[in-house]
């Protein structure tokens, strides 16, 4: 087996070196119109079609970074009795269903990693299983291909994120496992559901995690990661040397594609963004916080007049390109399609879905060439022939999942930048 990788993240757009994936597969079928919202979608996902667009985006990382899927990085760690006795008991014992431990220990690892993401059958044989309505003793994981949010590398560690619906919470199990038994990965773990003093209102997920700089974290504040996540985030930063920012987004708690920062602000190139205006640029009620410290030492908390003059003050000054071009009806619509969700896989090259045609327009005018993945896939487009590009990737079926290209990515390492 080749070294160890050492998680090694220090901005949102350094070159991607190595990156884990979770191709959807039947979990995502696993569910019905009548409990789609339990699930957190808003509607239901054709597979087929969806996996044919998700190899678009997994055949162009391949080509250009280390991936891995998590599937066959759990199928892995399971070969070990003792980690498989350890991560089942975990999970019965977090899902109070210790009824099927002895059924999930009598699998082999490859059915039992099947299983754990796409779900374990309820066994009817009691009155009250018999009567249940429930399909599954343990649900599946719908939304597992959204690799970003159940781990996030923040600088040299993995931060396993306190996910704020129960429905995820066994994507962060998973994690924690893979990255602290996986012979792939060497790193700590940083995991508040492991700190005795968390509360229920301690959580943080990936989508609200964005890496500025190596001394800049950009942080939204909203349904999905709490401001104690937040602060519990920030206690990590205690041990770091130096001047450190962090920088809060409040959030609206709906419509329901506000859920991540990530869905409203993307970071492009050294010195471009994406952004939704009608949230990040027009009067509004939700604040922007920053945060400084001084060798691990609160030193200020203050109120700022907005994301992009408060990001400006630290010495990065964005040039903003609007989601949905210049018309606010187009902006809405393509910003509910995951339009501002752009994944950088080094500065000024980008993933993002075709269907948002206006974005695309607004990228091409300030100089990204828009590429077709079908194309640098085929090689009749070569990447190394572009300084700064969009692969565009067809978007049918996975926006219904409510997420995009930097939704379904978790990056372990980037190179360096130099700003």
């Amino acid at each position: 087996m080749s070294t160890p990788i050492v998680p090694h993240v220090t901005s949102e757009i350094g070159n991607l070196e190595a990156v884990i994936l979770h191709t959807p597969g039947p979990e995502v079928e696993n569910m019905t119109p009548g409990n789609a919202e339990r699930a957190l979608y808003s509607d239901i996902l054709n597979l087929p079609v969806a996996i044919e667009e998700y190899q678009q985006l997994s055949g162009v990382l391949n080509m250009i970074s280390q991936t891995f899927q998590v599937k066959d990085l759990l199928t892995e760690i399971l070969l070990d009795p003792e980690i498989k006795v350890s991560l089942i008991e975990r999970i019965c014992t977090h899902e109070k269903v210790l009824n099927i431990k002895e059924d999930l220990l009598s699998l082999n690892n490859k059915e039992l990693a099947t299983q754990l993401i796409e779900g374990v059958a309820i066994k009817r044989d009691s009155l009250t299983t018999f009567l249940s309505d429930e399909r599954y003793a343990l649900r599946p994981l719908h939304n597992f291909f959204f690799t970003r949010d159940a781990s996030v590398t923040v600088y040299n560690q993995v931060m396993i994120s306190k996910m704020a619906n129960k429905v995820r919470e066994r994507e962060s199990i998973i994690m924690d496992a893979i990255f602290n038994y996986s012979p792939h990965f060497k790193t700590s773990t940083i995991n508040p559901m492991n700190t005795w003093h968390v509360g229920t209102e301690t959580f943080i997920e990936g989508g609200d995690v964005l890496i500025a700089r190596d001394d800049i974290l950009i942080l939204g504040n909203g349904t999905r990661t709490s401001t104690q996540g937040i602060d519990f985030l920030a206690e990590q930063l205690k041990t770091q040397k130096g001047e450190k920012h962090i920088v809060v987004q409040q959030l609206p708690e709906s419509p329901e594609s506000f859920i991540h920062l990530d869905m409203i602000f993307t970071l492009l190139d050294r010195d471009t963004c994406m952004i939704y205006e009608p949230l990040l640029r027009h009067e509004n009620s939700y604040a922007t916080i920053l945060m400084t410290f001084e060798n691990g030492i609160v030193k200020e908390i203050s109120r700022q007049s907005g994301l992009l003059p408060c990001l400006k003050s630290l010495g990065m000054d964005l040039k903003p390109v609007p989601c949905g071009g210049t018309d606010l009806w187009q902006q809405e619509r393509e910003q509910w399609h995951s339009g501002a969700n752009f994944f950088a896989t080094g500065p000024g090259k980008l993933i993002g879905y075709a269907r948002n045609v206006h974005t695309l327009e607004a990228l091409n005018k300030v100089g990204f060439s828009i590429l077709k993945a079908s194309d640098v896939i085929n090689n009749k487009t070569k990447l190394s022939d572009y300084e700064k590009y969009v692969v565009t990737i067809e978007g049918s079926e996975l926006p219904r999942g409510g997420g995009g290209a930097r939704c379904m990515t978790m990056p372990i390492r980037r190179s360096t930048v130099a700003w």
